[in-house]
């Protein structure tokens, strides 16, 4: 099992000068709003992650991606059913603590699942 840096899991991050920015998931906040994080970018290092490492739930991620991305680029309502359902399988099927785990937790999360 390989380890995967999508930034400080913990929460406590880092502070920088007056705008307070926090870094957890790639997410960046500060006293302005919020800013998500990419779900195609993280959907992206899913499949690059369970090609390697689980083959067997590399479909499914491919399937995330390309829902997230689709409904991007058609300015359509992602279908939230079947992402949910995706991700269900893929953390069903990664170990606990894994990457994959995380990761998928973190795409479920930037999408609002």
């Amino acid at each position: 099992m390989s380890t995967f840096n999508i930034g400080n899991v913990s929460g406590s991050g880092h502070q920088i000068g007056e705008n307070n920015t926090q870094n957890t998931y790639g997410n960046t906040q500060n006293n302005q709003g919020a800013q998500a994080a990419d779900p195609v970018l993280l959907a992206t290092r899913l499949v690059e992650l369970l090609r390697a490492e689980r083959p067997d739930l590399a479909l499914q991620a491919e399937l995330v991606e390309a829902e997230i991305a689709g409904a991007q680029a058609e300015g359509r309502a992602l279908n939230r059913g079947r992402v949910q359902s995706w991700l269900t399988t893929i953390t069903a099927g990664a170990g606990a603590g894994s990457a994959a785990l995380t990761l998928a937790q973190a795409v479920g999360g930037a999408v609002g699942l």
